[in-house]
């Protein structure tokens, strides 16, 4: 194919795979012809595409479930339209159009002897989306792996195809803090062998994969798998026997890493399954040993949790803590939150939350783990839930948080 102009029209909306399938070949010649094409509306997720806050027209819309990766200057810039929602609503966010369908672009493997192909290691959303989106678009990449398990697509169902042969984008990844390491250590104490556990991902997540290498016959199911992952696999740690719901297999909607993870996911009891079943209540409930571990931002003195905005600007989103959050507090085993207890030198436990914007209810949330300690929230009234996070803040800030709490009591 050589544009898109046959088939675009002034109003469409287009979605396409983020993070490592994100297919930058279609973006880039959707982005190089779309200011004599648009508006539009554009949907995507995590996106390391650096061209994207430089070449989106002024007129188009970009939408998005939170400011991740490259979408984060275009939240800067007041040019990023974000829909607050749990992940487990992006099936129906589509299916109702409340997000753009009606170009769809994504990252294949190459055809079987069928003429079957791949979605690969980016399942994800683009499972659901692509069942309401007439019109699809291929990179049909030899170096994304055919996975077992992952869904497979009729060749004939793109309206166009481009061949390529180029490695999978690899997150940009540093090494994990020694206050990371601490937190991690401390999450990894409230974590039994047997578990099934849901992480979150950056170098916090690499963290608590590291401080799980002791731990026996952990289940994985989770919204992005990591490297983290494949080593506790290779380690024996990471066996999934113990899980109600798929067991002997870890389950995750994409995966999020190296090259060396890219490679060997269709060799490993790794499956990637659409978002209407990584992130559905209906399996989540299932998995009565769920243990979810997510990051925040900010966290106030009674636990509610901020991990989408700091000073005004997007960093994060609610995407799957809540729903992961939820399940783990009230039908699995334990709903973990973890974070520095200070950020940019000021205290990230508060007195209220800075932004106003709650991504996790407090309800829902059973520890908040700080490298200064663990504070155990579940069945505590708000007076004694104020205690225990204002003894886990950093030190220096622990008697202003007393002060305020004495004053707003």
């Amino acid at each position: 194919m050589d544009d898109f102009g046959q088939w675009l029209r002034p109003g469409m909306g287009v979605w396409w795979g983020q993070a490592a399938s994100e297919p930058r070949p279609l973006v880039d010649m959707l982005l190089a012809r779309e200011p004599e094409l648009g508006p539009l509306r554009l949907f995507t997720g995590l996106s390391w595409n650096e061209k994207l806050a430089r070449s989106v027209s002024p007129s188009d819309t970009v939408v998005s479930y939170g400011g991740l990766g490259a979408l984060r200057e275009l939240g800067e810039a007041d040019r990023l339209d974000v829909v607050p929602c749990h992940y487990s609503s992006f099936p129906r966010m589509f299916a109702e159009g409340w997000f753009p369908r009606d170009i769809g672009l994504v990252q294949v493997s190459p055809p079987d002897p069928d003429g079957m192909v791949s979605l690969g290691i980016g399942v994800d959303y683009m499972a659901d989306a692509l069942l309401h989106t007439p019109l699809l678009f291929a990179e049909v990449n030899q170096q994304m792996p055919y996975v077992p398990g992952s869904p497979r697509i009729p060749l004939s169902r793109f309206a166009a195809t481009v061949e390529t042969d180029r490695p999978l984008q690899e997150e940009p990844r540093r090494e994990p803090s020694e206050t990371e390491r601490i937190i991690a250590r401390r999450v990894a104490e409230l974590i039994d062998d047997g578990d099934t556990v849901q992480v979150g991902v950056g170098t916090a997540g690499a963290a608590v994969f590291d401080a799980l290498s002791g731990h026996r016959n952990i289940g994985v199911h989770t919204g992005m798998v990591t490297d983290g992952v494949l080593d506790l696999i290779d380690a024996g740690v990471v066996t999934g026997a113990r899980k109600q719901v798929d067991p002997g297999t870890s389950i995750a909607g994409t995966a999020l890493g190296s090259s060396k993870l890219y490679g060997r996911v269709a060799d490993v009891p790794i499956q990637f399954r659409p978002t209407s079943y990584t992130h559905a209540p209906g399996v989540l409930a299932q998995l009565s040993t769920l243990v979810a571990v997510n990051f925040a931002i900010e966290v106030d003195l009674t636990g509610q949790v901020g991990a989408e905005m700091s000073r005004g600007a997007y960093l994060g989103a609610v995407g799957g803590q809540v729903d992961f959050a939820r399940a783990a507090s009230s039908t699995g085993k334990r709903s973990i939150v973890a974070l520095r207890s200070t950020m940019r030198g000021r205290s990230s436990i508060k007195f209220e939350l800075e932004e106003g914007v709650v991504s996790t209810a407090r309800a829902d949330v059973d520890c908040v783990v700080t490298e200064h300690g663990v504070a155990h929230l579940r069945g505590q009234p708000l007076a004694e839930r104020v205690k225990r996070l204002i003894a886990i803040a950093a030190p220096g800030f622990r008697d202003e948080l007393r002060r305020a709490a004495t004053i707003g009591s």
